[in-house]
């Protein structure tokens, strides 16, 4: 059975998944209560992008009287894993260990972020290789200029 992809969310889209996963349970005035907040956004506008994510799939609707309530279709663990695919399905496998340093350097942590990163690194460190493979196609390879090194295409 193929992979089944999975629909991209827009930034905003996201916005409007934390709220629902956050309150599991949400109508589109509570949503906009939120988001009016944080975004200053128009409840117009909350419930467009209620409606796009509705189509996508990733919430369901059910009807409560005269309102719906919305719940996630997807887990938010769900979506961050497909997020996080999809960026190192992006870029060249070579720039994976920079782009995740830079994304640590960039993020505020606490002690116990830090501890478990560190305990990851020292369990990747027994899978580690002296050199990671480039998986770029002829073309878009950039390893010369960013890496200092040529690819076998």
């Amino acid at each position: 059975m193929p992979n089944e992809e999975k629909p991209e969310i827009t930034d905003s889209e996201w916005e409007v998944m934390r709220v629902v996963w956050a309150l599991e349970e949400v109508t589109s005035k509570e949503i906009s209560h939120v988001l009016q907040e944080k975004m200053d956004w128009k409840p117009a506008t909350t419930k467009t992008f209620i409606g796009r994510l509705v189509k996508k799939g990733m919430l369901q609707t059910e009807k409560s009287g005269n309102r719906f309530i919305y719940t996630a279709a997807v887990s938010e663990e769900d979506s961050l894993n497909t997020l996080k695919a999809g960026l190192f399905h992006h870029i060249c496998s070579r720039a994976v260990g920079k782009t995740i340093a830079d994304l640590i350097g960039d993020a505020t942590l606490s002690h116990d972020d830090i501890a478990m990163i560190e305990e990851v690194l020292q369990n990747k460190k027994k899978d580690a290789v002296d050199q990671v493979v480039c998986n770029c196609v002829p073309g878009q390879c950039t390893c010369k200029k960013d890496h200092g090194m040529n690819c076998r295409h």
